[in-house]
């Protein structure tokens, strides 16, 4: 689809001290509302799920963001001007829409009532516009949710044109525009009447199966079949309903949330072993907050949308101890920072953190499109303060990167030198003595991301920078 003329920039909304978005390690960038219509239903909503893409190619950044009418594709590249370089039409008043990427493609299903689509969008030609490759009923007509790991297509609570249900099947994308159906999870697990949502990785699924618990397969490719290999279904007396997972990068622990009833706290489990899920702790942002969607950043950050209490964000790195890093509330007018007054599932749908510059995109229901910079949580501790003396006596530059970054000072001085990546993780150390100008070599670091901390006997300096090596 081309873009028109009058959709090609966004006005971007900057919020000032006047505004009232309450947030703790967690700074605004941009705000933007896309769709100009009014929402659907009651509480005027407009948007549901998000995801993001990175275009290696060209080194740029998008926003895919799901709205009651469509799906929008925002250039994100220079985050504080967020330019619209498309928008594909889909089921209009719709309530629920969610995407994800693979390869140039992006995959976008709904389940609200028929008539509906599934649609597969070739990017490609992004940022001038994107292609819609298929917008049909050929593959199936609805699904609520949608997971691709590797190149297999999973979509949850998957309903065909005509009306037969399946709880979760899989797609080979082999040929990315044209899915082949491999399996339905109803063949080997008919007992499981609904997978709401499922994480999946290098094909162990991870299925939230609503009121029956959580579940946990494995795809068998040679086989074409599913094993089950545990699940945990009775820890809260079968009164909650599993909505959605992520799992930590070292495959040790599961950060879950359930969505109904009201007010459920975050769950992590130890998944080292399937058979015996053991719970290490919860999680209670607020007392009656509604957590939605959950995502990881490593082994470390759990970053958890929470409707009308926002974006939260929490350091698991020991499980049974999470500890609160921040929050941006998205949703000012509900939920904690409006006094208490909840009003049901508005608010922070769901966020998309795994860019490479390290901006995390979070979509509210009614207030649109945040894009946020966490660097603050990520790489500085609470009460961690830096010494302003620092401040003026070193420049790190220049960002973007390529190949070296310079550090220079005034004086001579002694400093101790790591980057670290947007999980903490140290990926280059060096000691120097600092008088002029000195380089640090960068070649071999990948494109994203990073913190430059300088250290020295007066004081602490941190500097967030991207690399882009050519």
């Amino acid at each position: 689809m081309k873009r028109s003329l009058l959709a090609l920039l966004i006005v971007t909304c900057f919020i000032g001290k006047s505004q009232s978005y309450s947030s703790f390690r967690i700074d605004l960038v941009s705000l933007v509302n896309p769709q100009s219509n009014v929402g659907i239903g009651s509480d005027q909503r407009k948007y549901s799920g998000c995801w993001g893409w990175y275009q290696a190619s060209k080194n740029k950044e998008y926003a895919i963001v799901g709205s009651s009418a469509g799906t929008f594709f925002l250039d994100i590249s220079n985050p504080g001007f967020p330019i619209q370089c498309d928008f594909v039409e889909g089921k209009s008043g719709c309530t629920w829409r969610e995407m994800k990427t693979y390869q140039n493609y992006c995959y976008v299903v709904s389940d609200d009532s028929s008539p509906n689509r599934f649609q597969i969008i070739d990017m490609q030609y992004l940022p001038d516009s994107v292609h819609v490759v298929h917008d049909g009923t050929t593959y199936f007509e609805r699904g609520h949710t949608i997971w691709i790991d590797k190149d297999k297509m999973y979509i949850g609570s998957e309903t065909q044109f005509g009306g037969s249900h399946q709880s979760m099947t899989i797609y080979s994308l082999a040929t990315p525009t044209n899915p082949t159906l491999l399996r339905s999870l109803k063949e080997d697990a008919p007992f499981i009447s609904v997978v709401h949502d499922m994480y999946v990785n290098n094909d162990t699924v991870f299925a939230s199966c609503g009121n029956q618990g959580l579940y946990i397969f494995k795809y068998n490719s040679a086989a074409n079949t599913f094993t089950q290999l545990g699940s945990y279904a009775n820890y809260s007396s079968g009164a909650a309903y599993n909505h959605a997972s992520a799992l930590t990068a070292d495959k040790k622990t599961l950060v879950f949330c359930d969505e109904v009833p009201y007010f459920l706290p975050i769950r992590i489990v130890d998944v080292q072993n399937p058979a015996n899920i053991i719970p290490q702790s919860t999680i209670n942002p607020y007392q009656y907050t509604t957590p939605h969607n959950p995502y990881m950043i490593g082994s470390r950050w759990a970053i958890i949308s929470c409707y009308e209490d926002g974006l939260n964000i929490y350091d698991i790195s020991d499980p049974a101890s999470p500890v609160f890093a921040g929050f941006f509330d998205t949703h000012p007018q509900g939920g904690i920072n409006a006094n208490g007054a909840y009003n049901g599932y508005r608010g922070n749908w769901g966020a998309y953190p795994f860019f490479p510059s390290g901006l995390i995109l979070a979509l509210d229901m009614q207030n649109g499109v945040f894009i946020l910079d966490a660097s603050k949580t990520y790489i500085q501790p609470v009460g961690f303060t830096e010494n302003a003396q620092m401040e003026t006596n070193f420049q790190i530059y220049p960002s973007p990167a390529s190949n070296h970054i310079n550090i220079t000072s005034a004086k001579n001085e002694n400093a101790a030198v790591s980057v670290l990546n947007i999980l903490g993780e140290t990926v280059l150390t060096q000691q120097l003595s600092i008088f002029g100008k000195q380089k640090i070599d960068v070649s071999n670091l990948a494109n994203g991301a990073y913190f430059v901390n300088l250290k020295t006997d007066k004081g602490s300096l941190t500097k967030k920078i991207i690399i882009n090596n050519n």
